[in-house]
Order: structure tokens, then C-alpha cells, then sequence
């Protein structure tokens, strides 16, 4: 499924972003570390359809932008080792002047490289808290110690209590039953009459019908043998994995709590973080996310030229 055999688009010529493409883009992506959520493979595929993206390389860098009709046109951060600061100027005078973009922007950059374009004028650099992703210890969502998760504990214990629940590792046998599960969940949550919802349908199933070419993990809730809940996640860098889809039976309170719990036990028990990626400002997601207690949020920054 990757064939590199192809020259690689060089700046200022882009390509639309394939599976194809992951045998040169994931080990650029692995060598940088990221700590922020969208900078996988993973993540970029199964968004690229809602976000039109596309990539190019330029020298050292790997550069991604954005071309859809909701968003508009944008770049992330350059992917490559620093100074990044003239690759980024250039970047943002190619998005005004060649795309026509007004305000030409950087989107989702790390504290990384807002350090290394500190000292260089030109720049307008923003937080933007609806981005920041949550971390966690693994250790904390595993066990779930104190009454900081009396509130987890207590989900947990209600599905306990009413349903005899397994935990599998995802296998291909489950496929099926997951994408009906989400398919379910999208029903109930009106995903076709909402723009971000029906983004993460599509999300959801490029994850699943690309989940062995991802080389993902994941894991399921099992219910009179029947799909519940199920996650899907990587490993981000070294040290933290990073949660790209989790979706539970709307009809079956708690389950979250279940999944999130086996999954970090089963999978991520040796790796010391879990990145769960952001909140996107959504209210609920946003205090169930703070309800975790997470270990610290990573910062995520608009960079604008001034």
C-alpha cells in the first residue's frame, strides 16, 4: 500500500495527502517527537478529507496546509529541525501572496517552535486554549486513585453492576461491529446536520478501514458478545500515546469510563503518558476532559506575520 517509488513534491508544488504517502511522511513525523496530537500519520490521513490536505517538502521541512471550504487556508508547522524561523516566513508570504490568503496563519504550532521564533521580529504569535491537548499519566487513568476519580470509579462500578462486560484487543473480526457502533453514535448525535460531527464520521471510518495500514491499536467492550465501545491510538513519541477515536453505546452510561480504563491498562501500561487529544471548546468534552486531572496541557499557538 506505500509506494514511494514517485519524486516527492518539492515546495512550491503540493500533493494530496495518501496512504501512499506514509512511508515517507511517518518517519519525519517519528524523528521530530511531537507532543502534540495532530502531528501522526494517523491523525493527518483521516482528517485529510474535512481539511483538503496536502504536503510538500522544502529542504528539511515537511510542509502541510489546509485548502477546505470551511476552514480555509492555512499551514501547520513546519516539520523538520530548527531554525525554523525563515522556512516560516516564507511559508506565510507564499500563502498571501501566491493562495491568496489575507491573513496567512500557522495553525497548531507547539511551544517548540514558538521558542525558536522568539527572538525573530515579524511575528504575531497567539495561544489558542480550544487546541491545548490533555495529558495524563498512564498510571492515573489505570488506577484511578483518590477522590479526584470518584466520579470515574463510580461510572465503572454502575456498568459493572449491570451488565457482564469483556475487553478485547481490537481484531479484524471486530471491524464491522465498530463501524456500526460509530455509525449509531453519529445517528443519535445528528452528525450530517453538523459540519465538525460529520468530519469525525468520516475520521472515524478512514481509522477503521485503514486501521492494519495505520498499524494501530486498539481495543473494544464486549457485551452479550456484542461491540459496546471501542478506541483506537499510537504511540505520539517515545514516551506518550496519543487516543485518536473513542466511542461508546449512547444507551449505556459509563462506558467511557470502562474503555478508557481497559484500553490504558491493556495497551499503554508501560508508556509513562497518554495524550487524549484536545476539547475543541466543546463544553462537556472540556470538563470531562478536566474531570481526568491531567498531568498538564500542551499549548498550541496561531503564528501570523505582523
Amino acid at each position: 500500500m506505500e509506494n514511494n517509488s514517485s519524486q516527492p513534491p518539492i515546495f512550491p508544488k503540493f500533493k494530496p495527502l495518501e496512504l501512499e504517502d506514509r512511508g515517507l511522511l511517518q518517519p519525519r513525523l517519528w524523528e521530530y517527537q511531537p507532543e502534540t496530537s495532530e502531528l501522526t500519520f494517523t491523525n493527518l490521513l483521516i482528517w485529510k478529507d474535512h481539511y483538503k490536505l496536502s504536503w510538500s517538502l522544502d529542504g528539511a521541512w515537511l510542509l502541510i496546509i489546509t485548502d477546505s471550504a470551511s476552514g480555509g487556508t492555512w499551514s501547520f508547522p513546519p516539520i523538520g529541525p530548527p531554525f525554523r524561523a525563515p522556512i516560516c516566513l516564507k511559508l506565510l508570504r507564499w500563502l498571501q501572496g501566491e493562495k491568496g490568503v489575507e491573513a496567512s496563519r500557522i495553525e497548531r504550532a507547539d511551544n517548540r517552535l514558538v521558542q525558536e521564533l522568539a527572538d525573530t521580529p515579524g511575528f504575531l504569535i497567539e495561544p489558542l486554549r480550544d487546541h491545548f491537548d490533555y495529558v495524563y499519566r498512564s498510571a492515573d487513568l489505570i488506577e484511578l486513585k483518590g477522590h479526584h476519580y470518584q466520579g470515574q470509579r463510580n461510572h465503572i462500578h454502575q456498568v459493572q453492576r449491570a451488565y457482564a462486560y469483556a475487553y478485547e484487543t481490537l481484531q479484524d473480526r471486530h471491524l464491522a461491529a465498530c463501524l456500526e457502533l460509530a455509525e449509531t453514535w453519529c445517528a443519535s448525535k445528528r452528525c450530517a446536520e453538523d459540519l465538525s460531527l460529520s468530519g469525525e464520521w468520516e475520521a472515524v471510518k478512514a481509522s477503521l478501514q485503514n486501521f492494519h495500514n495505520l498499524q494501530l491499536e486498539g481495543g473494544v467492550i464486549l457485551i452479550n458478545q456484542q461491540v459496546a465501545a471501542f478506541t483506537l491510538g499510537e504511540m505520539l513519541n517515545q514516551d506518550t500515546a496519543v487516543i485518536h477515536i473513542e466511542k461508546a453505546s449512547p444507551q449505556i452510561p459509563g462506558l467511557y469510563a470502562v474503555i478508557n480504563q481497559e484500553f490504558s491498562r491493556h495497551s499503554w501500561s508501560q508508556v509513562p503518558f497518554v495524550n487524549r487529544e484536545q476539547d475543541l471548546g466543546v463544553p462537556g468534552l472540556r470538563t470531562a476532559k478536566l474531570s481526568y486531572n491531567p498531568l498538564r496541557l500542551v499549548e498550541k499557538f496561531r503564528i501570523q506575520l505582523t
